[in-house]
């Protein structure tokens, strides 16, 4: 973050950051900077603020100082040279005969330079008109070409809205503004009432052109074949501000137009089929339920329209069938708050069965399944009646016994396969790789 302050060169344009070096300043305080083209007078626009760093352009500028009353002097004297400059210019361009509309002239503060703002449709040969306003002022002389729309915000004036121009009031930089703009507001494409004082588009076309390219997003197009809840037709004419389009159906004989929701309707895509067959539906509206009024609702309602709460069917403190769902309600959903889970699959919580306490049993006590039987971990079967073997260590050379009572042979010594492995001839194998492109192959 740096501090910086704001300011304006004759309050217009672009603000500009300038450092005030541990110096105070308020809005509205005109004060002498630095600047490429020498010492310069500007207006503070806002005082001490801070910025972020990535906003500034380094290296930032200091301020000189605070304009005293002798820089107040110089700048009326060098606004009275603007003003008898002006004249001689468009003498000179007229005695010229010159195609190019003088606007502005502007004196630096140091008197040593004087620049001419004009217009002019293409561009213009003035070499002679700048000799000879540099033998009359003896200074330097620049030229700059602008456009109508620098134009308008030097000269400034007053809007077709009543209010001034955006541009020489607020606006920094010029925005690129296209007749899209005004078609998608749904503007009259006069050009006569979109244009501003300039001639080009107005700036204020911009302003909203990214709510309207939002709120298009959710409404169909003029002309556009639609399908809604009462069947399918064209979409006559949308109001974007509004949300509502004005549907022709096809099942209507006369001209009568249907006022619908955005969300009432929906596009049916490809348009209307050409061959006569039934368009596809697209629309899946479903209405927005009416919100119930719960039972304190009701009571609190009744409290203030000046009511007493009493049931109708004879029921003295008995709950009604609805106060009894909505009671319900409130418990499934205080218990879904407190994170209790929904058993059997689903189907609600469900009491809760004391369990038994469990049986404890000596350790030499056969234990009994679920059909009644002994456990298969002592009755030497397992769970699918078949016969278990316990397994048992044998010594080498012994037999072993199969699971049906028949004697199994005993493996070969695993030293005899590890000696026959031993004696097979060793086989040189490749590496693995591309191989060698010329001479003899690698070992």
């Amino acid at each position: 973050m740096s501090n910086v302050i704001s300011i304006k060169f004759k309050n217009r344009g672009k603000s500009y950051y300038f450092d005030p070096r541990d110096l105070s300043f308020a809005s509205g305080d005109k004060v002498v900077v630095e600047t490429s083209k020498g010492l310069e007078l500007a207006d503070v626009t806002q005082g001490n603020h801070e910025v972020e760093d990535s906003a500034l352009v380094q290296p930032l500028r200091p301020v000189a100082r605070k304009a005293t009353a002798d820089d107040l002097r110089v700048a009326e004297i060098n606004k009275r040279r603007e003003s008898e400059a002006y004249t001689i210019c468009r003498k000179k361009i007229a005695e010229h005969k010159l195609d190019m509309k003088l606007v502005d002239v502007e004196c630096s503060f140091e008197g040593n330079k004087i620049t001419f703002f004009f217009t002019a449709d293409g561009r213009v040969d003035f070499r002679d008109l700048v000799r000879d306003l540099a033998g009359i002022f003896r200074n330097r002389i620049e030229l700059r070409q602008i456009g109508v729309r620098d134009e308008a915000k030097m000269v400034g004036g007053i809007a077709i809205c009543g209010r001034p121009y955006c541009c020489g009031q607020f606006l920094d930089d010029f925005q690129p503004v296209s007749t899209k703009m005004a078609k998608i507001q749904s503007l009259s494409l006069n050009p006569t009432k979109i244009s501003g004082s300039c001639g080009r588009l107005m700036c204020c076309l911009r302003y909203e052109q990214d709510a309207y390219e939002d709120l298009t997003k959710s409404v169909p197009k003029q002309g556009a074949f639609v399908e809604t809840k009462d069947g399918f037709g064209t979409a006559v004419q949308v109001n974007l501000l509004r949300q509502s389009v004005k549907v022709r159906l096809d099942s209507d004989n006369d001209d009568t137009l249907h006022v619908y929701k955005a969300n009432e309707l929906c596009t049916v895509p490809g348009g209307r089929p050409r061959d006569g067959s039934e368009p596809p539906h697209v629309l899946h509206y479903v209405p927005e339920p009416e919100e119930e009024e719960t039972e304190d609702e009701w009571q609190l309602s009744a409290v203030l329209a000046g009511d007493t709460y009493a049931p109708t069917d004879g029921s003295e403190g008995q709950p009604s069938e609805e106060e009894g769902e909505n009671e319900r309600r409130r418990g499934r959903r205080s218990r879904r708050g407190k994170g209790n889970k929904p058993k059997n699959g689903g189907q609600g919580a469900s009491a809760e069965k004391p369990q038994d306490k469990p049986v404890e049993k000596r350790a030499d006590e056969p234990r009994e399944d679920g059909d009644g039987g002994k456990s298969s971990r002592h009755s030497g079967k397992n769970r699918h009646g078949k016969a278990t073997v316990k397994p048992v260590k044998l010594e080498q050379g012994a037999t072993k016994a199969a699971p049906d009572g028949k004697s199994a042979e005993p493996k070969a010594d695993a030293s005899a396969e590890g000696a026959k492995k031993s004696a097979r001839p060793y086989r040189h194998r490749r590496p693995k790789g591309p191989r060698p492109q010329g001479g003899q192959p690698q070992a």
